[in-house]
């Protein structure tokens, strides 16, 4: 009896973005009015910006994931405002040779910009090789370290492609964070105004959860809105009902702001002076912007956990569900951790 060769399964991606209508490109073709010449510079720069790639005349491309839609979409708005209009659009492309190029122009554009990272990063590490630093100078090398590092926060998120440069560019950004001293802290960013905490409402968040988005449910459900209900909606065509939050998505009443993620952005609009959330909001930052901003040597394991959660569970309350105890040992561990911190520091009192 000959046994039939067992068939594989179609392998699935776990990648969080993957689209799922078998278009690997989304296509933004502007429609720009002649004057004044300042719009053409501006929407110019901010293609450049968001890392899309010219395809021929005014087409412009970016890798079909939800993230990028939402990127054209607010860059279409932005244009409307300006007097023009933009289409987008799915594509593929039935030749190979074109999807291979546009992938090849991603990854050429990126690795240069991983490469001039790198080069002023080596020229930074050489100034603090010095025997003697002033302390005036120092505090220019750490301003310098801070431009450095959101250079490379703005590169890796439109590094949709995963270029092999950033890897040498990240190593030699956290060589100099570890050489310089401790007390080279970068300037607070702006602080965000406080909101009332919600009760029993319907927070809408796009499919396909992944790093901020777990996390920023169960700190809403666990500290923020007890009874909250989530509702996951597509990225592209959602229209809000009235009453409903929306966190990490396109026009979000709870979206990242400057370089805080919405877990951050969460944390600080409720009110919630909590040493413990501050810690995991430094692990999902640098998970989610991938900057190295804060290095904590929790990171990796976190990552390998949601990662791990992500690849068996493809629902997306599973996926909060899962994630809740690895968030809640974390919190008891941070929290413990603050305490002893405290403690330490208490002074007896002597008779």
């Amino acid at each position: 009896m000959t046994r039939k060769p067992t068939r594989k399964p179609p392998r699935r991606s776990t990648r969080p973005h993957e689209p799922s209508t078998g278009a690997r490109w989304i296509l933004f073709m502007p429609t720009i009015p002649a004057k004044p010449a300042s719009v053409r510079v501006r929407i110019w720069r901010r293609l450049q910006a968001i890392g899309a790639v010219n395809l021929r005349g005014a087409m412009y491309v970016l890798p079909n994931r939800e993230e990028c839609v939402e990127l054209f979409a607010w860059l279409a708005r932005e244009l409307t405002g300006l007097g023009g209009q933009a289409s987008l659009c799915e594509g593929r492309f039935v030749d190979d040779t074109t999807d291979d190029d546009i992938a090849r122009r991603f990854v050429e554009a990126r690795n240069a910009d991983y490469a001039e990272v790198a080069a002023a990063a080596k020229l930074l590490a050489t100034k603090l090789k010095a025997r003697r630093v002033p302390a005036e100078r120092l505090a220019a090398l750490t301003e310098q370290h801070g431009k450095l590092v959101q250079r490379l926060a703005e590169i890796v998120a439109i590094d949709y492609l995963d270029a092999p440069g950033r890897v040498p560019a990240e190593e030699l950004i956290a060589a100099i964070a570890r050489a310089l001293p401790r007390d080279g802290k970068p300037a607070a960013p702006p602080a965000l105004s406080h909101l009332p905490r919600p009760s029993g409402a319907v927070w809408v968040t796009r499919t396909g959860v992944h790093v901020d988005r777990i996390a920023s449910a169960w700190l809403i459900r666990r500290f923020i809105d007890p009874q909250a209900r989530f509702k996951f909606v597509p990225a592209k065509g959602y229209v809000p009902v009235s009453g409903e939050l929306r966190f990490d998505m396109f026009d979000a009443e709870f979206t990242h702001v400057g370089d805080r993620c919405t877990f951050e952005v969460l944390v600080e609009r409720m009110g919630l002076e909590d040493p413990a959330l501050g810690a995991i909001g430094e692990i999902i930052h640098d998970l989610d912007l991938r900057d190295g901003k804060f290095g904590r040597e929790e990171t990796a394991g976190v990552r390998s956990a949601i990662d791990g959660i992500c690849t068996i569970a493809r629902d997306d309350d599973q996926r909060i569900a899962a994630a809740a105890p690895m968030l809640d040992g974390l919190h008891s561990h941070f929290a413990l951790q603050s305490r002893r911190r405290t403690s330490g520091r208490a002074r007896p009192v002597r008779a």
